[in-house]
């Protein structure tokens, strides 16, 4: 891959006239703002942009792709993917889609298009999408500053998390500036619970298995426990945060099964640990602090490939 500049990402995009932006699978708060965001912005400039369709997109970030998306790729656009970690991320129905330029801030990410951007110096997405908007000379209006807010917030647990930096702050008060309303975000995002997210938070309190004397836990989610508790995706969008949470926690792993009954893991970790070394020796990556894989097999397979891993990295 060509790794762009800012401003030659600018001029490829200053350059084209229709866009189709991607999004990743299970889409979290940055790949949905993100790509909000730039449709609209490339959208402010006069140019044709949408998003493809994400089937997984849940209610939660619904409304920002309101009157953007597309259900079907379209003929002559140049894609653009964001906070796409891996081309085995995409979105289904754009897997197999050309992409033009990949913007991201994974450092796990291969490369997997032939000019881009990958900066794991920013806490979200989202920061990288602020400067790139700027240096096109975007102005931005409320919708961009809120889906971009929206981006910058969910990545840092609303500027919690370890890889909140100074320009991450920067990045949020220019979303301010330009009229962003934080307070129902941050409400809707990180002080509303429901009640059947309480009932899991309630399971897994009960079957936490704690190893290394306290600093690692790992989760288990039964998929039966989670039609039992009637949770939604929207009420699992921070579940691998629930272990971590707990004191004298430095790492937290908990296993989701998905798709043809293979096992989602989601490593959540102190500066201590760098669990995207951990995730992609599964076959994952992410950041240090935050990073998941799938594993083809059940829940107890997948723990027992983690512990194995964990062991040959010296954490057990």
């Amino acid at each position: 891959m060509q790794t762009l500049k800012l401003e030659e990402a600018a001029r490829f995009l200053s350059g084209g006239d229709r866009f189709l932006i991607l999004t990743h699978r299970r889409p979290d708060g940055d790949t949905a703002g993100c790509a909000a965001a730039l449709c609209l912005g490339l959208r402010s400039l006069g140019k044709a942009a949408w998003i493809l369709e994400n089937p997984q997109l849940t209610e939660r970030y619904r409304p920002y792709h309101e009157g953007l998306t597309v259900p079907a790729p379209l003929p002559g656009v140049s894609c653009v993917s964001v906070d796409v970690a891996s081309r085995d991320m995409l979105c289904r129905g754009a897997e197999e889609l050309p992409v033009a330029l990949l913007l991201d801030h994974h450092g796990s990410n291969p490369g997997f298009a032939p000019r881009g951007i990958i900066d794991p110096g920013a806490a979200a997405c989202g920061e990288l999408v602020l400067r790139l908007l700027l240096c096109l000379g975007v102005t931005l209006d409320k919708p961009m500053a809120e889906a971009l807010y929206v981006a910058l917030s969910t990545d840092t647990g609303c500027f919690r998390y370890s890889n909140t930096t100074a320009r991450t702050l920067r990045a949020a008060a220019a979303c301010l500036e330009a009229g962003a309303e934080i307070y129902p975000i941050n409400h809707a995002l990180f002080e509303t619970v429901t009640l059947p997210r309480l009932r899991l938070n309630a399971y897994m309190a009960q079957h936490l298995e704690f190893l290394a004397g306290g600093k690692i836990a790992l989760c288990p989610i039964p998929l039966e426990t989670e039609r039992e508790t009637g949770v939604t995706e929207d009420d699992m969008e921070d579940v691998s945060n629930f272990p971590r949470n707990i004191r004298g926690v430095e790492l937290a792993v908990t296993f989701r099964t998905v798709e043809n009954g293979d096992t989602k893991l989601s490593l959540r970790a102190s500066p201590a640990y760098d669990v995207a070394k951990l995730a992609m020796s599964l076959g994952g990556g992410g950041h240090k602090a935050a990073a998941g894989a799938t594993v083809h097999a059940g829940q107890q397979e997948a723990k027992r490939r983690l512990l194995a891993v964990m062991e040959q990295q010296g954490i057990l």
